[in-house]
């Protein structure tokens, strides 16, 4: 496809945003360490020392400016051309990781980014265009549409039973549970996200999207699944490995975002590109079975 202008400053934007985010994964990690030498709680088990962690709050910075430079891209671009450029997050803390934090990148680690930021560049360049939106209202339609309810219904019955039941039994041995409260309600997240960067554009043009009760209303969605989000991850982050956490929290998060979109916005893919997204498909699950063997086998060798 050509990128129109929107498109390209989002792109960039989603590319910045990238940067900062895979830099403050590090940072936060190497925070969560010290709060945890200092005061023998880690966030793994519920300990909150870290707030207190100057280090952890320059990672908290660092990933604001990139969610922020994130934020901003979904206002130009479609959900699935800014979402899947995450790969380079992936990319900057696992080699950052090797080298800062002694957290060693496998082959099976190398694969899965290379095919992982090979995913990405398919879905990007075959992203759809946006058609136009006016007001908060018709992202509003879109939302109380019965199959996205559905999504909704399904992500918060999901994200309930994990964090109730699979949570304390086996979030700290497997990390599909903690990454994957953090993708299902970073789907819900970005949704909102686009909803809220739309209306703040459209206010800065002169059409007021603020005076809409549902821009409030996403406002309060796009709160409570990032905070919900931030809690896990520091879980996650505090009891795996790096290199394993990022991509895994990466491919979930994508993949879920790109299903929430299709099924919110409509986006629709033509019959000559089937074979395209199938591949997409199964790239992805190759990766993500990579990276999951590449946890167990990253545990065994601490073992």
């Amino acid at each position: 496809m050509g990128f129109s202008e929107d498109n390209l400053k989002g792109f960039v934007l989603a590319l910045s945003s990238s940067a900062f985010i895979g830099a403050s994964f590090i940072i936060k990690k190497k925070g969560l360490r010290r709060a945890a030498a200092a005061s023998g709680v880690r966030a793994g088990v519920g300990g909150f020392s870290y707030l207190l962690e100057p280090l952890w709050w320059l990672g908290m910075i660092t990933m604001i400016v990139g969610e922020v430079a994130n934020f901003v891209a979904y206002a130009f671009a479609p959900a699935v051309l800014v979402t899947p450029l995450g790969a380079l997050s992936i990319i900057v803390s696992a080699v950052l990781a090797h080298f800062i934090l002694n957290e060693k990148l496998h082959q099976l680690g190398i694969l899965g980014c290379v095919m992982c930021i090979a995913g990405s560049i398919i879905i990007v360049i075959h992203a759809p265009q946006e058609r136009p939106i006016t007001s908060v209202l018709e992202i509003w339609s879109m939302a109380i549409q019965p199959a996205f309810l559905l999504y909704v219904g399904s992500v918060v019955v999901l994200v309930f039973i994990m964090i109730v039941h699979f949570a304390p039994q086996c979030g700290h041995s497997n990390v599909l549970v903690f990454t994957g409260i953090c993708s299902f309600m970073g789907s819900l997240s970005v949704m909102s996200v686009k909803a809220v960067g739309t209306a703040l554009k459209l206010t800065f043009e002169g059409n007021n999207q603020l005076l809409y009760p549902e821009t409030w209303f996403f406002v309060l969605i796009v709160a409570t699944c990032v905070i919900t989000q931030m809690n896990y991850l520091n879980k996650a982050l505090d009891t795996f490995n790096t290199a394993v956490v990022s991509p895994i929290y990466y491919v979930m998060f994508t993949s879920l975002t790109i299903l929430a979109s299709v099924i919110m916005f409509k986006v629709r893919i033509l019959v000559r590109k089937l074979t395209l997204c199938y591949c997409i498909y199964i790239i992805t699950l190759y990766f993500f079975a990579g990276a999951f063997f590449h946890f167990n086998w990253i545990a065994q060798e601490e073992r």
